[in-house]
């Protein structure tokens, strides 16, 4: 590394955000950029550590001392190469990641770690301000046609890299726009639309034809796609939304979130009014699930001035840090307070709803919980345990339900003859190749619901299968089981 004490000069940074009275009166990003030479300072911060643990950590085994340095030495087109090589799209990942490369930091075990998530976003975002991030167009095409199902994180990696091996790739999204959950599930004050927009010119650029309002398996028949595509990828996610089969789970204003958060991403975008039964305005709130989702919700009903927002968790508050039963380099769930949190939100722990109440109208107007605690038996599942006496009402007007994706759809797959396996996933081997030989699947629909950074990794490892099965070898990068690169 160029700053062998680095790490001991420099205190690691965090974004600088607008304050949250602010921020909230529009959906826009919030973050402002450092001085680059801020910046420089932390890549000064990796250390020379001798076996970088972040790779272990990066889904993408990204190659993270190597860019740091790059950005420390001011050579930020190095960076941007360097980032490129294993990541085709660091402008999402830099915003959405949970950055389990960071907690994997050998220098997080005595000191915060590097702002490896950081540096990642302001290298592709000064990659894109000074024109070096421009379309890599194959100089031979293969007369090999590819046809890519879902227009996510998945399936996008998985376009890029068939195009570049020279294929002629298509993707199809049943939706009206491309992007799947980046566009429709993430709001635009997480990641402005215009990121994935000036990512897709580049795309198809570079030869990739998008088409949308396509839903294979009713606007085409999974058939006819087989016979026209010398191979066909499914990133369709795992879309199956999770129910909360409780007395009082009909009634209305019970909504779920990702049926909430892409009316709202469609309302910011301009497509249509909002619709009452998605308006958090004046109302109390209450949101069940403590994930992202839940957050994203958080943050979305504060923009829509609601009048109180509260968020319910079924598992006990985590620790501040790591605990013995999460020891480092392997991910720590420990408590994690988003932006959306300091906006404004009360947070419950170890809280399980019971049922819905109804007005005479039909509407939700409040919900009852129990308190509860895990009983932990060696070599059994946690056990939940409902507390006596512990029943409690709250008053509510409108109830956001993120409790996460069981799977994928199964139509689609079931007219193509895909098997699954024992979550309900479609059933993709090592390779990544289905049942049939010539259909492959990659992302949540393969792994089940899971983060960005794997969906990327999902589509690029999927991509070097399917160039393989079509041309015998492959020059497309892979991963190796110790998440190396590597070339067949």
């Amino acid at each position: 590394m160029g700053k062998i004490k680095g790490f001991m000069e420099y205190d690691r940074i965090k974004e600088s955000v607008i304050e949250p009275k602010k921020r909230i009166e529009n959906y826009k990003e919030f973050t402002l950029a450092p001085k680059d030479e801020a910046l420089q300072e932390q890549g000064a911060r990796c250390m020379d550590c001798g076996v970088p643990f972040c790779h272990s950590g990066c889904p993408l085994g990204n190659l993270i001392p190597d860019f740091n340095d790059a950005v420390y030495k001011n050579e930020w087109e190095r960076a941007l190469t360097l980032l490129h090589s294993t990541n085709n799209f660091p402008e999402f990942t830099g915003r959405l990641c949970p950055a389990p490369c960071e907690e994997a930091c050998v220098l997080g075990i005595v000191n915060p770690p590097v702002s490896i998530e950081l540096i990642e976003k302001y290298i592709v975002e000064r990659g894109f301000k000074e024109g070096w991030i421009r379309p890599e167009i194959p100089s031979n095409r293969t007369g090999k046609k590819v046809a890519i199902i879902g227009s996510g994180p998945a399936g996008l990696a998985a376009a890029q890299q068939l195009n570049r091996a020279g294929h002629s790739v298509t993707v199809f999204e049943r939706e009206n726009k491309i992007g799947g959950l980046l566009r429709y599930g993430i709001p635009d004050f997480k990641m402005e639309k215009s990121v994935i927009d000036r990512r897709l010119e580049i795309l198809e650029a570079e030869g990739i034809v998008f088409k949308c309002n396509i839903e294979v398996g009713k606007t085409i028949s999974a058939e006819a796609l087989e016979k026209e595509y010398d191979a066909v990828v499914l990133a369709t996610g795992a879309t199956i939304k999770r129910e909360m089969p409780i007395p009082g789970s009909n009634l209305k204003g019970i909504v779920q979130a990702m049926d909430f958060l892409p009316h709202n991403n469609k309302a910011v975008d301009g497509q249509h009014e909002r619709d009452p039964k998605y308006l958090a305005k004046d109302r109390d709130v209450i949101v069940i699930g403590g994930g992202d989702t839940g957050s994203d919700c958080i943050g979305t009903s504060n923009r829509h001035e609601a009048k109180s927002v509260t968020n319910f968790e079924i598992l006990p508050k985590p620790a501040e840090g790591r605990t013995e039963e999460h020891p480092w380099p392997y991910w720590p769930f420990k408590l994690k307070t988003s932006s959306s949190h300091e906006e404004g939100s009360h947070r419950e722990w170890s809280i399980l709803t019971k049922e819905f109440i109804g007005d005479d109208k039909g509407h939700v107007k409040a919900l009852k919980t129990v308190e509860v605690y895990w009983k932990k038996v060696p070599g059994e599942r946690p056990q939940l345990i409902e507390k006596e006496g512990s029943e409690k009402e709250w008053p509510c007007d409108l109830v956001l339900l993120a409790l996460g994706f069981t799977g994928p759809e199964k139509s689609l797959p079931e007219q193509f003859g895909l098997s699954f396996d024992e979550r309900g996933n479609i059933k993709g081997e090592n390779n990544y190749q289905t049942n049939k030989k010539a259909i492959f699947t990659a992302g949540d629909c393969r792994r089940g619901q899971s983060l960005i950074v794997w969906a990327i990794s999902e589509g690029r490892e999927a991509a070097h299968q399917v160039d393989t099965f079509l041309m015998g070898r492959s020059n497309l990068p892979q991963k190796n089981k110790a998440g190396d690169l590597v070339a067949q």
